[in-house]
């Protein structure tokens, strides 16, 4: 009986480490497999990013060539229009314009903020596991 006894305890701390183990090679796996998604999801909004940066740097150039004569249109007709002299007309067109682009600039800026690029999925599924983790060792 007496070593009955004595087994029984290693055989259920046998048990315990193992599942401690398993436990263990879980949590790992599953704090890899996070990282990896985060890591796709940035490179993902990354591409994104870049995508959106080369569009707005191609319209830019088009947009200068169209404002430079859309500007010469419009300081010949604010100039006619007014009487004043090329100068002023200029002046006018030229303020008009940095207003539209302050604007524009401000959304650009905006719509590139850090957070737009975060790994909001990963993020998610991170503290969903966090919530899990934590109902089951309640």
């Amino acid at each position: 009986m007496s070593d009955h006894n004595d087994t029984t305890p290693r055989t259920e701390n046998q048990s315990t480490m193992t599942l401690v183990r398993e436990a263990l090679t879980h949590v790992s796996s599953l704090v890899r497999s996070e990282v990896d998604l985060a890591r796709t999801e940035v490179s993902e909004n990354i591409n994104k990013a870049v995508g959106a940066l080369i569009a707005l740097a191609v319209a830019l150039v088009f947009a200068i060539v169209a404002l430079n004569t859309l500007s010469a249109a419009l300081v010949g007709w604010v100039a006619n229009l007014t009487g004043l002299g090329a100068g002023w007309a200029s002046l006018i067109v030229a303020v008009v314009f940095a207003i539209i682009a302050m604007i524009f600039l401000s959304k650009g800026r905006s719509d590139l903020k850090a957070r737009s690029l975060a790994p909001t999925r990963t993020a998610a599924n991170v503290q969903r596991d966090a919530n899990t983790v934590r109902e089951a060792t309640k």
